[in-house]
């Protein structure tokens, strides 16, 4: 079988490995960071210009894979409402001895509350584990986008991508 964003729509761990948005363990170690997994060269830039210190580098060819300077990323998070590929989450690795959270967009209705237990899923939608729900934040400089922020336990920090969708009343 074919793997791969092409093939599949989620990138594979080939490609995970080699994309230069994805933070190193060490940078990962010291708290909040964006995670930027996209791995297709298309013309989009919108990640480079929602970020304020310059941690996110297209360069001159739009095509060109989005690079994380992980030493000038704050965790900020408007890259990730800004990504119309939905690539790019922020991982806080140090929010307690056990768990992790993970902030990603979601498009979706209705939007949980913070507390809810929602089902915490995989780049590919299987259910992972359970998640809390530690933030719920749609502001206008997320052009639209609801970032959803849900701790997990650590173990699943770097497979857990988003939550299920709720069902509607």
């Amino acid at each position: 079988m074919r793997e791969g964003v092409a093939y599949t729509g989620i990138p594979s761990a080939e490609e995970l490995a080699a994309c230069p948005g994805v933070p190193s363990a060490e940078r990962m170690a010291k708290g909040r960071v964006a995670v930027i997994e996209c791995v297709q060269e298309i013309p989009c830039n919108p990640c480079e210009n929602a970020c304020h210190f310059g941690a996110i580098e297209i360069g001159e060819q739009i095509t060109n894979l989005p690079v994380l300077h992980e030493e000038k990323c704050t965790g900020c998070g408007l890259c990730v409402a800004n990504c119309p590929g939905l690539a790019i989450t922020v991982i806080d690795k140090t929010y307690s001895d056990t768990e992790a959270v993970i902030e990603f967009p979601f498009e979706y209705l209705p939007l949980p509350a913070v507390g809810d237990t929602v089902d915490a899923v995989s780049r590919g939608g299987e259910v992972l584990c359970k998640g809390t729900v530690t933030s719920v934040r749609k502001i206008k400089a997320y052009a639209g986008t609801a970032v959803v922020g849900i701790a997990v336990p650590k173990e699943y920090a770097d497979d857990v991508r988003s939550m299920k969708r709720l069902k509607r009343g």
